[in-house]
């Protein structure tokens, strides 16, 4: 956990020298607060248009996908808050496999939640005579 800490830390710093060195070179002379504005706020913006892009096409394919995406994340930083809180306070050991068991335990018990979601779909398909998407699909779509 650390190392990977270390890393991050290291790529950002990284970046940040070079995003100075840029602005320098074009004579632009940016304070740490109006640099943060420039890269958070473009970063920000490229990322919502293709964070979008994906999750038109998704909604399209499935609501599950698209909320395991919000969960999954929410739950990757919690963990990693929990972590650093870990190494802050001293009431634990900030480890990476401590992460990567958090989120393996909700993986697992996604799993099941999917196992459950397929055995109800099948039931219905079997006991309505009929295919899944024509039960639960718009009446009006029908006609």
């Amino acid at each position: 956990m650390k190392e990977l800490a270390i890393l991050i830390t290291e790529m950002v710093n990284q970046f940040h020298d070079a995003f100075i060195s840029l602005c320098g070179m074009f004579g632009i002379h940016l304070t740490d607060k109006e640099m943060h504005f420039w890269v958070i706020g473009i970063f920000g913006i490229i990322f919502f248009g293709v964070t979008h892009a994906v999750f038109s096409w998704l909604s399209k394919w499935s609501m599950t996908a698209l909320s395991f995406i919000y969960t999954v994340t929410v739950i990757i930083v919690i963990v990693f808050a929990i972590e650093i809180q870990q190494k802050v306070t001293g009431r634990g050991n900030m480890e990476f496999l401590d992460a990567t068991e958090g989120l393996k335990g909700f993986l697992v018990f996604f799993m099941f939640f999917l196992l459950l979601k397929l055995l109800f779909r099948f039931i219905k398909i079997l006991f309505s005579g009929r295919t899944a998407s024509k039960s639960t699909g718009n009446p009006r779509s029908r006609r």
